[in-house]
């Protein structure tokens, strides 16, 4: 892809991209670093680009309104941090404080050291913490003499490509069976939903942690592969730093408390927003166009034509394009896309999505009663509350608050409580503030508050989900110079969203080229 022949009608190609996201903006600045005098429009519906990653400034508090933080690997985000010169800006967390709580019978208790999402690399921790009770342990205890799952009995599920998916299984199913109804309920359940705010139930274990499927398929057992020496590092491509990721369930990827896996997660100094700023600062001035409601795209005489609303504010709409990047969520990619091809809009429709609410506090160090010796906290389902977890944020990294004030981000909603998005801004604040005084013992009212609502933004990756994003790319691929990105398909971190952005852009461009052959 490093050169790519002038377009066959002697032009540079016109390329239109659906999404101001960071899968959209990933993908604009990929199609210049390969074909330099594209004429590349990047159509946004709102007045800003980012798509949900958001940070603002109040009172000296610097508030990230969705994700605070991306891994180091994969490498895609720190890659283009690299190539956009903002390496050096990027710091990483406390090293004092890497560890996390989870909430148990209303006290905040250590995850145990070396425990990873669903299995310890360290018995002894975990056999010490209350978290469990001894009959929680002993049947813990037992997961390598549990028999292996259907799943093992088929191909690789790490190899979806094709239709022929093998057997998948329900996260929950997954970890009850082996591990036992008590992990499940009491650790794997909230750290899971803080990375995918999603229900257990439902959550594919294909599609979000195929590496344990593998370990069952292998070893024959969790504790047998993680405990043994040459899988102490190999999990890592399972955890993600979800567009809402609270950081606190990634005290589990570490070795010990401090373990090295932390020093993976990284954070802009300036904030998520100034990855979104040097992004959009790096493409022509006239790529961008804010207010741009696409409405449909069609197919004539291998060109493609976008459709506008009629009070949105795009430039020529109607002028044909060489290819498309479709950038948005799915559920509105599969609005776009009716028109072009009505079975692939049914796949696409069919992805469903949660909610989520993060409602960001600054308060006196002297006003909270807790330690604060770690990074948070994440809340089983099992207790009963109505937050999911709060992140310490300004004791991750640094700049994030005043000296002597403590900036807290408390999350709400998800695939489990989805009615939080309907709930007013005054309630919101009740409650998470409820919450905190309830778990970290805050006193008094916050200096700040600020809330930030994400309907429909987090896709869940129900079972099946291989099997269905199979399908959508076969039918993509009926239509070379179409191309979709986003967190639905391969990944919701990140990381795997400039990944998707990236290979779109070098798709359509493929495309181009096998077109004037």
């Amino acid at each position: 892809m490093a050169s790519i022949p002038t377009h066959p009608s002697g032009s540079p190609p016109r390329i239109a991209i659906i999404g101001g996201g960071i899968s959209g903006l990933a993908a604009a600045h990929r199609l210049f670093e390969l074909r330099p005098d594209a004429k590349v429009s990047l159509f946004e519906a709102s007045s800003r680009l980012g798509g949900v990653l958001e940070t603002v400034e109040r009172q000296g508090f610097l508030i990230e309104r969705s994700a605070d933080n991306f891994l180091a690997n994969p490498s895609a985000a720190v890659d283009l941090c690299r190539q956009l010169g903002m390496e050096g800006e990027l710091v990483p967390t406390d090293e004092s404080r890497r560890r996390a709580f989870v909430v148990h019978g209303g006290r905040l208790l250590p995850v145990p050291e070396g425990f990873y999402l669903m299995s310890p690399r360290r018995l002894w921790p975990v056999l010490r913490s209350p978290l469990l009770s001894l009959c929680g342990k002993l049947r813990l205890l037992c997961e390598p003499f549990v028999r292996r799952g259907p799943a093992c009995s088929t191909v690789p599920v790490r190899e979806p490509q094709s239709l022929n998916t093998p057997f998948d299984e329900s996260v929950a199913s997954f970890v009850r069976r082996r591990l036992g109804r008590e992990v499940f309920e009491r650790v794997v359940q909230p750290l899971v939903a803080g990375i995918y705010t999603a229900d257990p139930e439902k959550l594919s274990m294909a599609a979000t942690m195929p590496r344990f499927l593998e370990f069952e398929r292998t070893h024959g057992s969790l504790l047998r592969a993680t405990l043994s020496r040459g899988s102490a590092s190999s999990p890592q491509t399972d955890t993600q730093s979800s567009i809402f990721s609270n950081q606190t369930l990634d005290a589990n990827a570490a070795d010990t408390a401090t373990g090295a896996r932390y020093a993976l997660f990284l954070a802009p100094a300036h904030g998520m927003q100034s990855l979104v700023t040097k992004l959009s600062d790096s493409l022509p001035r006239e790529v961008v166009q804010l207010k741009a409601s696409v409405t449909s795209i069609s197919r004539r005489d291998e060109r493609w034509e976008l459709a506008d609303n009629p009070k949105s504010e795009i430039r020529n709409p109607k002028s044909p394009f060489d290819a498309v990047i479709v950038a948005v969520p799915a559920h509105a990619a599969a609005e776009l896309l009716m028109s072009t091809n009505a079975d692939l809009a049914a796949e696409l429709g069919k992805i469903a999505f949660a909610g989520c609410v993060v409602v960001s506090f600054g308060f006196h160090r002297h006003q909270i009663r807790h330690t604060l010796d770690g990074f948070g906290f994440v809340v089983p389902k099992i207790e009963r509350r109505r937050i999911i977890a709060a992140s310490f944020a300004s004791l991750k990294f640094p700049g994030r608050a005043p000296s002597e004030e403590v900036l807290i981000r408390v999350f709400l909603g998800g695939a489990l409580q989805p009615e939080m998005l309907d709930a007013s801004d005054a309630d919101l604040i009740r409650i998470a503030q409820e919450g905190l005084t309830e778990l970290v013992g805050i006193v008094g009212e916050p200096i700040i508050s600020d809330i930030a609502r994400w309907p429909r933004s987090m896709p869940q990756y129900h079972v099946g989900h291989l099997a269905r994003v199979a399908r959508i790319e076969e039918l993509v691929a009926s239509y070379p110079a179409l191309a979709l990105a986003g967190n639905a398909y391969h990944g919701v971190g990140i990381p795997q969203c400039i990944a998707s952005g990236q290979a779109a852009a070098e798709r359509v461009l493929a495309a181009l080229i096998e077109r004037k052959k």
